[in-house]
């Protein structure tokens, strides 16, 4: 399991805890569609995220 890091920003957070339990939440689904004003390494994050969950590797739960 991934443990965060003490920089790490809430984004790369989430992202972490996303893939080390392999569960998303709608509300993490929709948090992580509606940021704007990505830099290349979040945008990145964003879609590892979105790549895994569109192969079934993610558990949506609510």
């Amino acid at each position: 399991m991934n443990v965060p890091t003490l920089n790490a920003t809430p984004l790369e957070s989430i992202v972490e805890r996303i893939l080390s339990t392999r569960q998303i939440t709608r509300m993490d689904q929709h948090s992580l569609l509606a940021l704007g004003n990505l830099t290349a390494q979040e945008k990145q994050l964003i879609n590892r995220v979105f790549d895994r969950l569109r192969m079934g590797l993610l558990k949506v739960v609510d």
